[in-house]
Formats: structure tokens, C-alpha cells, sequence
């Protein structure tokens, strides 16, 4: 049996003739920080709603804990944390009467981390109804509710769109204390590209439905690298190039480019012409993802790919 917490097999998901999820096979290890990022429409959160049962998987599966996603019941989601950025909250309770409403329904609920939490993300609205809160007072809220019980999974849709900074550090600062003390395991979607730098420990990139990139964010930043080469003179003309060289350019006697196997400068002087002088700099994780998408990510302005959006971020089916 896979220990792995999600499983993903060859997963697909139809809107009509729209293909959101497309063949996705992607697991995510037990006690790791997993982040799935990629542009609008690459069908990140629908694949989520499949995990979590919202939306049922045309073809393919996924298994949470070993079991059919399709199956998962209340007693699943009793060890599953999820928080959405579209997430309903019963805007006529205050904070205190939401957490006492779903305190019954977990038996691992923690009150005195309950209250830690609650104090941590400044929380104290026990008179003022959730629906008058801020986006980031509502949004810490949804986390904590699904904190308290310490689910063994935490699914994060979105969690920092449109916070401004000091939220986003809070919330950044408490899944990071999750990750070190609980040995969770976490499942994020974010196009905040720094805070998933900050968060993950591994990284698998979607686009149009399928994955381009699994893999550990040490293990990227080791293969990427930004090149500057200063050739022996103005007119040499690099010509045939490496496929794995990204975002080339070349002016005059300047050559600059990000090379995606990096492996030591003495690899990348024999590609070169002799006597080329070369500085190779490390890469943010936004600064690799940005290259990557420059390669492998398609223009997102067509209709298709606007419906597909509708479809991702929303239940809208086109044709209905």
C-alpha cells in the first residue's frame, strides 16, 4: 500500500470538451510541503476539488490515505484540513460561535491550541460577525477552524490571494511552525511565488492540465542557474545552442542565458567558444519559474483557455 497521503493517477476531469485536468499523475509524500503552482486555468484547483471529493474525476483517480477519493465521508475529513479562497463562512456567527458550531464534529479538536492560535492570528471579534471581518480576518479564521483538530492533511487552495503583506506573514509564519512542530503534510496552491519559495519543500508545476515540473525546490535551485558569458570578441555568433539553455540572448560579445542542468562551469566552458569568460548566478524559485514558463507555458488570451479559467474557478460548465 502507497504511503503516500495523495495519490494522484492519471487523472483527468472533462468540462463538456474542455479538458481542465488532463493525465495528471503526481503524489505527495507524507510529512512534506507540496506546492502546485502554474497560471490561471492550468487546472490547480480543480485537481483539489477532485482530492477533496467536490468534483468527481472523468477519468483516472486519486486516493487520500489509501482510499477513493470518490469514498471519502465526514469521518475522513475529520484528519483532512481544507481552506479555500472562494470557502463559505456563516457570515451571521462571530468567531467564537463558528469555532463552538465545529468543535462537536472533531473528536481531536484541541481547545487549548484552539486558543493559541486564535491569539496568534489576533482573532479576538467574539462580538463582531464573521460576514463585517476582513478578507484576511476571514481567511485566518477558515485556517484556524481547520487547524485546531490538527488534521494529518492540510489542503490549501489559494490560501494568500489578495491578503496584503502582514497577513500573508502571519499565515506564512503559522504553516511554517505546522510543518516544523506537527509533521504535517500540506498540499498548496499559490501564484504567490516567494511565499511557496519560502513554504515548500518540493514544487510541481502545471500547465494546460499537466505536469511539467516535480521536483524539490533545493533540487531546482541545484540545476538552474543564470549565465553571463563574455566571449572572446564581438563577432562570434552562438548559433546552435543547447535546448536546455533558457531565455537567450546575445549582444555583441554578451551572452546571457539561464541554463536548466547546470552541473559545474567546467561543463558550460566546453559548450563554449575558448577563452570565454563566464559568472553563473544562483536563481529565486519566481526567477526558475518564470524561465520555465517562458519555455514550456502557451499564450493563456484564446477562448479556450478563457473557459477553461471559468471551468477551474468556478462549478460554470461550458455547453450547460
Amino acid at each position: 500500500m502507497n504511503s503516500s497521503p495523495v495519490v494522484i493517477e492519471n487523472l483527468h476531469r472533462h468540462y463538456g470538451w474542455l479538458d481542465a485536468v488532463n493525465g495528471l499523475s503526481l503524489e505527495v509524500p507524507r510529512g512534506s510541503l507540496l506546492a502546485l503552482v502554474g497560471p490561471n486555468g492550468a487546472g490547480k484547483t480543480t485537481t483539489l476539488k477532485v482530492a477533496m471529493n467536490l468534483l468527481r474525476p472523468s477519468e483516472g483517480s486519486v486516493s487520500v490515505f489509501g482510499k477513493d477519493s470518490r469514498k471519502l465521508n465526514w469521518r475522513d475529513f475529520q484528519q483532512i484540513g481544507y481552506v479555500s479562497e472562494n470557502q463559505q463562512l456563516p457570515d451571521f456567527m462571530t468567531v467564537r460561535q463558528f469555532l463552538n458550531f465545529c468543535r462537536p464534529m472533531y473528536p481531536t479538536w484541541d481547545s487549548a491550541f484552539c486558543a493559541e492560535l486564535k491569539h496568534q492570528f489576533k482573532l479576538d471579534y467574539d462580538q463582531q460577525r464573521i460576514g463585517h471581518l476582513s478578507r484576511g480576518m476571514r481567511m485566518k479564521a477558515a485556517l484556524l477552524s481547520s487547524l485546531a483538530y490538527r488534521p494529518k492533511l492540510l489542503v490549501l487552495d489559494e490560501p494568500f490571494s489578495g491578503l496584503d503583506a502582514v497577513v500573508r506573514e502571519d499565515l506564512s509564519r503559522a504553516i511554517l511552525q505546522f510543518v516544523r512542530e506537527e509533521d504535517w503534510t500540506i498540499l498548496i496552491t499559490s501564484h504567490d511565488i516567494d511565499e511557496i519559495e519560502r513554504l515548500a519543500d518540493r514544487v510541481a508545476i502545471m500547465q494546460e492540465g499537466t505536469l511539467t515540473v516535480n521536483e524539490s525546490v533545493t533540487a531546482l535551485q541545484e540545476r538552474f542557474r543564470r549565465v553571463q558569458v563574455t566571449l572572446p570578441n564581438a563577432g562570434t555568433l552562438m548559433v546552435k545552442l543547447p535546448n536546455t539553455w533558457l531565455q537567450t540572448e546575445q549582444n555583441g560579445a554578451r551572452l546571457c542565458f539561464v541554463d536548466s542542468t547546470f552541473e559545474s562551469e567546467e561543463k558550460l566552458k566546453s559548450q563554449l567558444p575558448a577563452n570565454s569568460q563566464i559568472e553563473t548566478l544562483t536563481m529565486s524559485l519566481r526567477e526558475i519559474y518564470i524561465a520555465i514558463a517562458t519555455k514550456t507555458l502557451k499564450p493563456r488570451v484564446t477562448l479556450k483557455n478563457f473557459n477553461r479559467m471559468n471551468a477551474e474557478n468556478s462549478d460554470f460548465q461550458p455547453g450547460r
